[in-house]
């Protein structure tokens, strides 16, 4: 246990972590590069979500494809240089940071994306096998029933029992939190798939 004198030390630090991780993560690359291109505004069309997958509704794959890679390395570097400075402990705060930076980011008046990708880029920057394990379930899962929604649900699911079986418990803690909040973030897809109504990759879906 910490004594009172090392907390009063390490508490502006790891506000400084999470705060470093939640502009990081509140950086909205699908609003920025879509009016860069000169596209629609997100949040006007389709599910009006700032994600990928709403990118792709505007039929520009590749800055659907950059805004994946973006939304992603925004929580990896986040948790990295965190690391490199501060340490473990203090990246798992700034990921925590970064990932809820992403669901409800400052600047659009905290109406931001689902996680998914944040989630990856932070669980690359952290713990990177469970990483590639992770793309590995999304990717059998999406090619099993074609449901984008339910393959990150899946494996978000299995990422914490991964690091666990691992013995890798803060990071499993952690995951299991940022899970929690994936799943809550998904539940309108949730429902959606329990009725049948969800959307297949290839057709009209709701955002990630």
């Amino acid at each position: 246990m910490l004594h009172p004198l090392n907390w009063s030390l390490a508490l502006p630090a790891y506000a400084a972590a999470f705060a470093f991780g939640y502009l990081c993560g509140s950086i909205p690359f699908g609003v920025l590069l879509t009016r860069l291109a000169g596209a629609p505004d997100l949040r006007a069309i389709g599910s009006g979500n700032i994600g990928a997958t709403n990118v792709l509704r505007t039929g520009r794959k590749g800055l659907a494809a950059a805004t994946l890679l973006g939304d992603m390395l925004k929580g990896t570097v986040a948790v990295l240089l965190t690391a490199y400075v501060l340490g473990h402990d203090f990246a798992i705060v700034a990921a925590v940071g970064a990932f809820l930076g992403h669901l409800f980011p400052v600047w659009l008046h905290f109406r931001g994306g689902k996680g998914v990708a944040t989630y990856i880029g932070v669980l690359l920057g952290l713990a990177w096998p469970a990483a590639i394990v992770f793309c590995a379930i999304w990717l059998a899962v999406a090619a099993l029933t074609r449901y984008s929604s339910l393959a990150a649900l899946i494996a978000s699911a299995a990422t914490p029992a991964f690091l666990w079986w691992q013995g890798d418990v803060p990071d499993a803690q952690l995951f299991l939190l940022l899970s929690v909040l994936l799943w809550i973030m998904h539940r309108a897809n949730i429902a959606r798939l329990f009725r049948g109504k969800e959307g297949k990759i290839g057709r009209s879906s709701a955002d990630r």
